[in-house]
């Protein structure tokens, strides 16, 4: 499995989970120099769970902010399940 099926198996299991998914393009250029671009990772708006993914970040930052919202907030939903096995290492 690439890298890239891996994140699109992981982003598949946080929709199943509840998570609401989205994805932040590469900017095309800074608006402001100093200010840093955005990051992946999990975050809660109005009470649901986003997991963002931005595309300044590197495809492996991407996968791993996928798998930490999974860990952290859908550990049921993993465990018992077949995954592959590229999958199920970046869960653990």
């Amino acid at each position: 499995m690439s890298p890239a099926e891996v994140l699109e198996a992981l982003v598949a299991l946080c929709r199943e989970a509840g998570i609401d998914v989205r994805r932040l393009p590469r900017p095309r250029s800074p608006a402001d120099p100093g200010e840093p671009s955005a990051r992946s990772g999990v975050c809660r708006v109005r009470g649901a769970l986003w997991l963002v993914l931005s595309e300044a970040d590197g495809l492996e930052e991407r996968i791993a902010a996928a798998a930490d919202a999974l860990r952290r907030h859908a550990p049921d939903l993993v465990d018992g399940r077949y995954l592959p096995p590229a999958v199920r290492v970046r869960l653990s």
